[in-house]
């Protein structure tokens, strides 16, 4: 990681090494029968809390750390690279802290950036419906504003950390009737309370440890100063733009997981023996090591291009559209080569391998399927040409 982590001035440097260590010292001895068991990993989440890993987008003003997206991207490669659910927990969370950073009010700035920054109140954001996907301008969750208070109805589905976030940055229509639809959206802050309910934690494939929820909206009150920005039919805009860090994180996720694959099949394909050599120096098993490392390359740098856009101009849709796209398209790839570099033993739950393998398919679908982004990318170099 040194080309990346150059790109950092020293305490950065510092941050990613701590977090690094961390990550070797403290995780991965224990992520796997944790994973396994879908133990919920409260004293790692409270590590990374005292790290200040909750508040790296978080202005000094309000307590944060505020580094920069490179090195946020890769203290997420880190996390991710011990254990993904881990990078998934403090990822919605960043989009929120990055939603009130651009487009808060002062006085919900004030509010929430210290205790997000602390992890103190951790938050997440629900846009995603049973019936609506990645179509977001079909969602019928509706807040209606009654005086002075919005009145929500609707229900929402795969909201990652769900039982214990403590903020709810949540996409509904406050103008049903809007033509186009998107300008009737917009995005509340809602916090735990009645009528707001979480319903079960929904079975997984991988991306243990953490919850994914159904959240259900019924006649739950709001004040109306809840409305972030404090601007009605913005929500859309807002989010798209916060989606944008969202993207870089899974992107950052996804090289964090194909990392770690890399790494296990370059060192077992040094100690497995077969014909009286390593493996890696038979064609069929070193091809695999240089083509896993190749794309992991690749799909790092598409990771700093879309942080160092971001960092500079404050939007990164062509950028962050292709790293999330490339880097979760090549985890799956990587993975998938970790376990037939590994035999008969990739496939065994003794090994990490095979969570890897689990855990790259959500990066697909995350935050955007792959398909969506192709769309959003295909658009923007037809605007712009390449970056």
């Amino acid at each position: 990681m040194s080309a990346a982590l150059e790109m950092l001035d020293p305490d950065e440097r510092d941050i990613v090494g701590v977090v690094a260590a961390w990550v070797d010292d403290k995780v991965r001895p224990v992520v796997r029968q944790m994973e396994h068991a879908g133990e919920y990993p409260a004293e790692l989440i409270d590590d990374m809390k005292s790290m200040g890993v909750y508040g790296l987008l978080v202005p000094q003003e309000w307590g944060g750390v505020a580094v920069s997206v490179p090195c946020f991207a890769l203290v997420t490669e880190e996390l991710a690279r011990g254990w993904m659910s881990l990078a998934g927990a403090m990822g919605g969370h960043s989009v929120v802290v990055e939603l009130l950073r651009r487009f808060g009010t002062r006085q919900q700035q004030d509010r929430w950036l210290p205790v997000l920054a602390t992890g103190e109140v951790r938050a997440t954001m629900a846009l995603t419906e049973p019936t609506g996907g990645s179509d977001l301008q079909a969602m019928h969750t509706t807040a209606a504003l009654d005086g002075d208070t919005y009145v929500v109805d609707g229900s929402k589905t795969w909201i990652t950390n769900a039982e214990r976030a403590g903020l709810v940055a949540l996409l509904c229509k406050t103008d049903p009737e809007s033509e186009p639809k998107h300008r009737g959206i917009s995005v509340i802050l809602a916090e735990k309370g009645p009528g707001l309910s979480v319903g079960r934690s929904l079975p997984k494939l991988g991306y243990k440890g953490v919850e994914s929820c159904e959240v259900f909206f019924d006649g739950y009150r709001t004040p109306a100063s809840s409305l972030l920005g404090g601007v009605a039919g913005a929500g859309f805009g807002q989010m798209m733009q916060g989606l944008e860090v969202g993207r870089i994180q899974v992107a950052a996720r996804a090289t964090g997981v194909a990392r770690a694959a890399f790494d296990a099949s370059r060192e077992y394909s040094q100690q497995r023996t077969s014909f009286g050599k390593p493996i890696w120096q038979h064609q069929a098993v070193g091809h695999q090591i240089a083509d896993m490392g190749t794309k992991l390359s690749a799909a790092r740098a598409l990771l700093m291009v879309a942080a160092r856009a971001y960092q500079e101009t404050g939007s990164a849709n062509l950028e962050a559209g292709m790293a999330k796209l490339f880097a979760s398209e090549v985890c799956a790839e990587v993975s998938l080569a970790a376990i037939r570099v590994h035999g008969g033993m990739g496939y065994s739950t003794d090994l990490d391998v095979e969570r890897y393998y689990r855990d790259a398919p959500l990066m697909i679908v995350g935050e955007g399927t792959n398909e969506i982004q192709r769309n959003v990318v295909a658009r923007e170099l037809i605007q712009r040409g390449l970056p």
